[in-house]
């Protein structure tokens, strides 16, 4: 049985562990107004941009020249999965569920016969992933050196896929990134950006045709690229807001965890020193009734 020094230790040990956990989930609320406010002020724009780049599809669609960021290369055997975590961990299951959502479909891939690759961004994705895919990690971005989050991010990487994709490397190009619902939601999406995918919405009102210059082709051509830097500047700003969201959810589970265990620890050390007192006055009292 410990004694009682060792229980004060570990009991004070416990009290500058709960006030590590309680700082840093101040320090995460306070962080996380401002990427919740950013996170969200980049959604319209993305979905914006998004039907635009859908009117004038549905315009284009069929035609010869179509750009091949939305047409594809006509093949389905390459696929490069852009897996976005955090830099840090102390978030809970945040990295864990990205990384068990990109895990899950590159396993699926290589049993239909697929070629899986992976360009990581984040740090704790890439230490994940390199125990089961070390070899089919063929790039890694690192953001810790950013201290705040810029679309000059976004636009590095999605040079770096488009190179990758003019080169040939791949056919498929899926996103992965964690979207910020709320502190205690935050959920793991995969969505597909090479090549983009068009969502054609049923409207009951009659169709309005619209003449582009120049042609619907060569505006394609420019919004294609950008509208990838966009939709991973999103996903960025989606992932920062849900890393500060749930390091302060799992800090506050912390604080709360230490809490518990150091009233537990104090009835314990409580206890054994009462009995400690008992037995010393016991031994006391049976000498005294021995002389």
């Amino acid at each position: 049985m410990a004694s009682l020094k060792d229980m004060r230790v570990r009991i004070a040990s416990t009290k500058a562990t709960q006030k590590i956990t309680k700082a840093m989930q101040m320090v995460a609320a306070s962080k996380l107004r401002r990427a919740q406010t950013a996170a969200e002020a980049a959604r319209p724009y993305a979905e914006k941009m998004g039907a635009v780049i859908s009117n004038i599809a549905s315009a284009a669609a069929g035609s010869p020249g179509a750009p091949v960021l939305l047409a594809g290369t006509g093949k389905d055997r390459v696929h490069l999965l852009l897996v976005c975590t955090g830099e840090r961990g102390l978030c809970g299951a945040f990295n864990s569920a990205i990384v068990r959502l990109a895990r899950e479909r590159a396993l699926a891939l290589v049993n239909q016969g697929k070629e899986v690759k992976f360009f990581c961004v984040g740090r704790k994705g890439y230490e994940q992933l390199r125990r089961t895919f070390d070899k089919q990690i063929i790039e890694h971005v690192d953001l810790r050196s950013v201290r705040q989050l810029g679309f000059v991010n976004a636009e590095g990487i999605a040079k770096k896929v488009l190179a990758r994709f003019a080169a040939g490397e791949f056919d498929v190009c899926t996103l992965f990134y964690s979207q910020f619902k709320s502190v205690i939601a935050q959920i793991p999406t995969a969505q597909q950006i090479i090549p983009l995918v068009v969502e054609e919405k049923a409207s009951s009102a009659p169709a309005t045709f619209y003449e582009y210059e120049p042609e619907e082709d060569e505006i394609l051509g420019r919004l294609l690229p950008r509208n990838l830097a966009v939709q991973i500047f999103r996903a960025l700003l989606e992932n920062n807001a849900s890393f500060y969201g749930a390091q302060m959810s799992a800090m506050d589970n912390a604080t709360r965890n230490a809490g518990e265990m150091i009233r537990k620890q104090t009835l314990v050390y409580n206890r054994t020193r009462q009995a400690q007192i008992t037995k010393e006055l016991i031994e006391i009292i049976s000498g005294a009734e021995a002389v």
